[in-house]
């Protein structure tokens, strides 16, 4: 298969080519030729005025609900999602049903992606079942193919597990990645603590429970690694969807002082406040919850700086049953691999574009130690192809995942995936 594209503006900082605008030309899976003009025939050509071209995008957080509930996704139609939404890879968390704690369990995510449009990378369980009590075999799970250690939506409440996970994971240079929270402040809680919450009637969750958690897992990783030694040159600790101005500068403050540590947030966490839950929508409710202005101000500032290394959608498929209830009852999450680009591009206050797509390709890939594609002559065509203008609104009729839990379902957005390319598969998105 050959695919040509004219005069598009190539995003790799990595590539000779960044910032210009070129042809490319991808033959067989393979970059053969950038030049200013390339006159072929092709299977498929692209007029790309407009457009830019950036490697293929990695998505590290995204719950595949498969194996066990594939009734509200599985890896297929989480594989669709994600081409939507300009992903070429994604990380998977590891609570499914079982639990991905065995080496079948990775290579059965392994397989289902191999020879795919997106490649699937498997992050295996830390703990059992995700219980937070007894360690799974973390090197025969390095071993099968994990590229990181977490409880997903769990996080390690126990400390001395978090300790030893760290030691275990040492030898062989392995990540873990946590959800900051500790559960027993925000028990029961279903939206920020603040005066919405008391306006609402609703049991708050107060962002010292996120805050908290953070401070003590920055104090076990420096008793593990001390100041006085040499630090690891990977990122050891990745905090995973922060959500407030605190956690923020606890983590600033940390990667001041060199610590190894890396972290993410969602990209529905900018688009609202705690204020936007006052008509009860189900569909807004996430866990960590949605903060307040300030938060959202500290989050974009974190963005700005390099606080924040990635953007992740925290992909959370939920079905009818689990959502269309009082929302008390109704249960956390949000798909959003189709929109993440397009949320973030919408409320941008500013930040350069080439900002946030090295948060969507090249730290997630520098976090979880895989190789860094790149725009240049040779090599294999791992691409995104979007217009970062382009405006569309978000219908339930296009959704790509089986789930529809979106609060953006009827919302104009700014900024769309066009065509994908891995694995010498070509994804148009119509």
């Amino acid at each position: 298969m050959r695919v040509l594209i004219h005069s598009v503006e190539i995003i790799d900082p990595s590539s000779p080519f960044h910032g210009q605008k070129k042809d490319v030309l991808v033959e067989e899976g393979k970059i053969r030729e950038i030049a200013d003009r390339i006159d072929q025939e092709a299977d498929h050509i692209f007029e790309a005025t407009g457009l830019c071209l950036s490697v293929g995008w990695l998505e590290m957080r995204v719950s595949a609900k498969d194996p066990g509930q594939e009734h509200k996704e599985d890896l297929q139609s989480v594989s669709r999602a994600a081409s939507a939404g300009g992903f070429t890879e994604i990380a998977v968390l590891p609570d499914t049903h079982p639990t991905v704690q065995t080496k079948e369990g990775v290579i059965y995510q392994l397989r289902a992606g191999e020879r795919g449009a997106v490649r699937i990378h498997p992050i295996a369980a830390v703990t059992l079942k995700n219980e937070g009590k007894e360690l799974a075999e973390m090197i025969d799970l390095h071993t099968a193919g994990a590229v990181a250690f977490s409880d997903g939506e769990q996080p390690i409440w126990h400390a001395d597990i978090f300790v030893k996970t760290l030691q275990y994971l040492q030898p062989f240079g392995g990540l873990l990645i946590n959800r900051p929270e500790d559960t027993m402040l925000s028990r029961f809680g279903t939206m920020n603590e603040s005066v919405s919450s008391t306006m609402l009637g609703l049991k708050g969750m107060p962002k010292l429970a996120e805050e908290m958690m953070i401070r003590r897992d920055l104090d076990l990783l420096g008793y593990v690694f001390p100041q006085a030694n040499n630090q690891p040159t990977n990122v050891v600790l990745h905090f995973s969807v922060i959500s407030s101005a605190g956690s923020v500068a606890l983590i600033r403050e940390a990667k001041r002082k060199g610590w190894p540590v890396s972290c993410d947030i969602a990209a529905h966490q900018i688009a609202f406040d705690d204020t936007a839950l006052a008509d009860f929508d189900t569909n807004l409710k996430v866990n960590p919850p949605f903060r307040s202005q300030e938060d959202i101000a500290a989050l974009w500032e974190g963005l700005a700086d390099g606080t924040i290394d990635v953007i992740v959608s925290d992909h959370n498929p939920q079905d009818e049953e689990c959502k269309k209830l009082e929302f008390d009852l109704a249960e956390f999450g949000v798909i959003g691999l189709e929109t993440v680009f397009a949320v973030i591009n919408t409320h941008n206050p500013g930040l350069p574009l080439h900002q946030i797509i090295e948060k969507l390709t090249v730290q997630p890939r520098r976090i979880l130690r895989l190789t860094q594609p790149q725009i240049a002559v040779g090599q294999p065509a791992n691409l995104t192809l979007f217009d970062p203008q382009k405006e569309w609104i978000y219908t339930e009729a296009t959704i790509r995942s089986k789930s529809r839990n979106s609060p953006f379902i009827g919302a104009k957005l700014k900024g769309k995936a066009i065509v994908t390319m891995n694995n010498n598969q070509l994804t148009i998105n119509n």
